[in-house]
């Protein structure tokens, strides 16, 4: 990478500043559709998801501020994010791990769907042998 340490520095506070801004977007959301539950309207299941995402990122910004707010602790970031891949809020995401997280649900629900498949067929050649 040859771009100057204070143009990483820089790419860095921009992400994270991307980053708490989405995440104080979805929390705004989130506050109106709990208004709306708590007066008896019901939620679509996007909705719901989408509230639930909010309230996780929201547990998940404690820990992540504590290596923020530390000083030099952020140093120590990149080590715990490998530990725990899922302690970083959704909005922090970079695009290559949203990637590869999409492979991996991708690559088990294509294995799931030949297990099926091997076992319908399974299924077809036993009740062909008993019909037959």
């Amino acid at each position: 990478d040859k771009r100057s340490l204070s143009q990483k520095l820089v790419d860095e506070l921009k992400h994270y500043y991307k980053g708490f801004h989405l995440l104080w977007i979805d929390t705004k959301v989130a506050a109106r559709m709990v208004w709306r539950l708590l007066h008896g309207q019901v939620l679509t299941r996007r909705e719901r998801r989408r509230l639930l995402r909010t309230c996780a990122d929201l547990f998940r910004l404690v820990p992540f501020l504590v290596f923020v707010i530390v000083p030099f602790m952020e140093f120590l970031l990149p080590v715990f994010l490998k530990l725990f891949p899922e302690m970083l809020p959704s909005t922090f995401e970079t695009e290559s791990k949203k990637e590869e997280k999409q492979k991996k649900k991708l690559n088990a629900k294509l294995e799931l769907a030949k297990f099926l498949q091997e076992t319908i067929a399974e299924m077809a050649k036993r009740n062909k042998a008993d019909t037959g």
